[in-house]
């Protein structure tokens, strides 16, 4: 038997929870196509955003470690991969639409810039007055605009489904802009999975990478809730800490986090009725979500490791290394722009020398930024 994409489409309605977006629902896109043969709009939404030169670029962009640092340390690229897992997981409790959240996820952080968001913070100062950069708006604009892969259109041409979710890819410290996607209403359920699933896996993978690389000792963690609820879980004493156990309490904490938001949410979305997807975008605010004794052992844990990791003095140091070679690299462009690369000039009739300037550093990976540091600044390094 063939399952095609009408088969699909109708495995997804007999499966699907009966608030979750379905792929034959779909507004659409832009601009009119002929319809895939075995796969979902959203199925291939996914596969657009897998095969994107800013989704290969993500394997050499910092996550919280430069990527030189070591072969073990999240990039950008793993953390979206396992963004992409916990939102699979949670939407296929819930009865979300998978692939919707999973191509949501993968796009996700298409437009952060290299190194991190130290990368972004110097890129939104040099572009003040300018419009400013955020990369949940360059996510958007690398796969309406900046990717150019068909003859007929700009960008990828994804359906309004998954740009809404990129758009409305909202935590407490990304805040979205939604003017095309329905400002006025909360995202859908698939658009408001993504932005958990990618707090929960930053969260125990920077946990993880910040005790394997001595940043962080498991002494630092006594009293904490989080930590003090992961030794109860495992039977740990709390006396010798290996490899081993670090994988083991890491990978109890994701599945900890998973289950309470999947629990949490289901309760809530029994308490408010939702019988659609609409109705889930006319709640007041966003159904997803973990209870209320996690999520504040989660800010707890989130606070420990912004004082103890993310503004450790080996991380600000590279990250203010980061800022002076991304600065001098926009000055220096800006003044010469010949500089840049002929497709990047003749891309200045149609965008400010500014805005050319800053879309060709934020598509930089880490190391192709060093090495044009290098090229610009050091005589002795070949041009």
């Amino acid at each position: 038997m063939l399952y095609t994409r009408a088969v699909l489409e109708q495995n997804e309605d007999n499966s699907l929870a009966p608030y979750a977006l379905r792929a034959q629902n779909s507004q659409g896109r832009d601009y009119p196509e002929p319809q895939p043969g075995y796969r979902t709009l959203f199925q291939q939404d996914r596969d657009r955003i897998l095969h994107t030169t800013a989704f290969r670029r993500l394997e050499y962009k910092t996550q919280v470690f430069v990527n030189h640092e070591g072969d073990y340390y999240r990039t950008r690229l793993t953390h979206t991969l396992e963004v992409a897992q916990v939102g699979r997981s949670l939407a296929s409790a819930l009865g979300a639409n998978v692939d919707l959240v999973e191509a949501v996820c993968l796009a996700h952080d298409l437009g952060h810039p290299p190194f991190g968001h130290s990368g972004e913070a110097i890129l939104n100062q040099l572009m003040s007055g300018q419009g400013g950069f955020d990369h949940n708006k360059q996510s958007l604009r690398i796969v309406e605009q900046l990717e150019h892969r068909y003859p007929d259109f700009l960008g990828l041409n994804l359906t309004w489904e998954t740009r809404e979710g990129m758009v409305k890819h909202e935590t407490e410290y990304d805040v979205s802009d939604a003017a095309r996607f329905g400002p006025d209403r909360r995202g859908s359920l698939e658009a408001q999975l993504a932005n958990p699933a990618d707090e929960m896996a930053y969260t125990a993978h920077d946990l993880d990478d910040g005790l394997r690389a001595g940043l962080l000792r498991p002494e630092q963690l006594a009293g904490l809730a989080w930590w003090s609820r992961l030794q109860e879980n495992l039977e740990w004493d709390g006396q010798h800490f290996d490899e081993l156990l670090r994988h083991r309490l890491v990978r109890r904490l994701t599945g900890l986090l998973i289950h309470d938001q999947v629990e949490a949410t289901a309760r809530r979305l029994r308490e408010a009725g939702v019988t659609s997807a609409d109705a889930v975008r006319a709640l007041p605010e966003n159904v997803i979500g973990h209870s209320p004794d996690v999520a504040e052992m989660t800010r707890e844990l989130r606070k420990f490791l912004y004082e103890n990791m993310y503004y450790h003095p080996h991380v600000m140091r590279m990250q203010a290394k980061a800022g002076r070679v991304l600065a001098a690299l926009f000055a220096a462009y800006v003044k010469e722009p010949r500089q840049l690369p002929r497709e990047e000039q003749a891309k200045l009739a149609a965008r400010s020398l500014e805005r050319v300037v800053c879309d060709y550093i934020a598509g930089m990976t880490d190391r192709f930024a060093l090495q044009e540091y290098a090229k610009m600044f050091d005589p002795l390094t070949p041009v």
